[in-house]
């Protein structure tokens, strides 16, 4: 399950990387585009707010590229008795994977949350061992199995 899961966020990642490109080469299309037809101070603003939104978009890019590099440099394969990072880690019929922040997803009913190494859950997590309860937010884990 641990490689299926590894395979469901790359891809979203890659997916999440492709879609904001395809949304910054349409915006400078449309800017270059409005550019040619028009003239004035509407136009002007209009420039202005698509050039807003341009650097918004490459922002939340190079952000998501940033979170993919960082996924894609965990060594996933290395087999630990306590939680390290890259860890699948089953606690309360949950599973988390020690990575970095990723939205929750579901797989064979199951949810599972991509944690990263400095959220209170993770810090208390890395570590610990089979059968180790660990509390965050008045909640106890059982930690029961590490992958």
């Amino acid at each position: 399950m641990k490689q299926q899961i590894i395979h469901y966020y790359n891809h979203y990642l890659n997916e999440r990387v492709n879609t904001l490109r395809e949304m910054i080469v349409d915006l400078t299309e449309d800017s270059l585009n409005d550019a040619k037809g028009s003239a004035g101070d509407k136009h002007e603003t209009g420039l202005a707010m698509m050039h807003l939104e341009q650097e918004k978009l490459n922002r939340k890019l190079q952000e998501v590229v940033d979170i993919q590099s960082k996924f894609l440099k965990i060594d996933y394969s290395i087999v630990s008795n306590q939680v390290i990072l890259g860890s699948l880690v089953s606690a309360n019929e949950t599973y988390f994977l020690i990575s970095v922040s990723l939205p929750k997803i579901e797989i064979e009913g199951k949810n599972i949350f991509a944690v990263s190494p400095e959220a209170p859950l993770a810090q208390k997590m890395l570590g610990a061992e089979l059968n180790d309860i660990i509390t965050v937010n008045q909640i106890d884990y059982l930690i029961q199995s590490i992958e």
